[in-house]
């Protein structure tokens, strides 16, 4: 990846001590093996298991390791945003990612969807619903409302993508800067999809790389009944207002 300019890997935390652990160190070695200029980013929100005081410690021996202590559980949303903003603050990165830090996301599939950013000037898209993407480990309840929220997605909002809900994706600094992420009405879930929206409505190209999905090992999801209401008056929003 002689090409590839600087990368931010942004991972929201609240109470993954666990996985953080694994996760870190796996994404060094693939910024390594695939000799990718990148740096981590870790948004944790005062993580009552001690998440933060681990990655804290893990970044005083990593160069390339940062992590921002937020006072409380802010949200999803919110969280990328204070990330993309200091990611954006260094004037090096060009490539910026979001990534869940349950393990569901495997850094094996970061240098494709970073290329595909690349390609598409926009987006790349880790689709687990595009030929080659699958779900290892979701009951049939979690598949419905998955694939309930991806056909509002394409129906109300236009979306012309697969996997609107992914959260494993890469934007180009211009994309991110062009779509006003700083305003997203959003601090839940349905802000992946409100940032997609956004990229759509500004005629960026959103390139969609098959991945494979892993229910998390370790720890509890975090989705809510609230974060599913969320979602659901976000994409009217979105319809009749944006």
């Amino acid at each position: 990846m002689d090409c590839m300019p600087r990368v931010c890997v942004t991972v929201p935390t609240y109470n993954e001590r666990e996985n953080i652990s694994k996760l870190i160190p796996t994404l060094l070695q693939v910024f390594k093996d695939s000799r990718i200029d990148g740096w981590v980013l870790v948004v944790d929100d005062s993580s009552p298991d001690g998440t933060g005081d681990i990655v804290e410690a893990l970044s005083r021996e990593h160069h390339n390791l940062k992590v921002i202590h937020r006072k409380g559980k802010l949200g999803l949303g919110s969280a990328y945003k204070d990330a993309f903003r200091e990611a954006l603050m260094d004037d090096e990165t060009d490539l910026v990612v979001e990534m869940d830090a349950d393990l569901s996301h495997d850094p094996a599939y970061l240098p494709a969807i970073l290329l595909a950013a690349q390609h598409s000037g926009g987006v790349g898209l880790g689709s687990r619903y595009i030929k080659g993407g699958r779900i290892v480990g979701w009951p049939t309840r979690r598949k419905i409302v998955s694939w309930g929220a991806n056909f509002l997605t394409r129906t109300i909002l236009g979306l012309p993508v697969k996997d609107g809900t992914s959260g494993y994706r890469a934007f180009t600094r211009e994309a991110l800067t062009r779509i006003g992420y700083a305003d997203a009405g959003t601090k839940a879930y349905a802000f992946q999809v409100e940032i997609l929206y956004r990229c759509a409505q500004q005629n960026l190209s959103i390139e969609e790389v098959p991945i494979t999905f892993y229910e998390r090992q370790l720890g509890k999801s975090k989705l809510s009944s609230g974060d599913i209401f969320d979602f659901l008056k976000t994409i009217l929003r979105l319809r009749f207002s944006l």
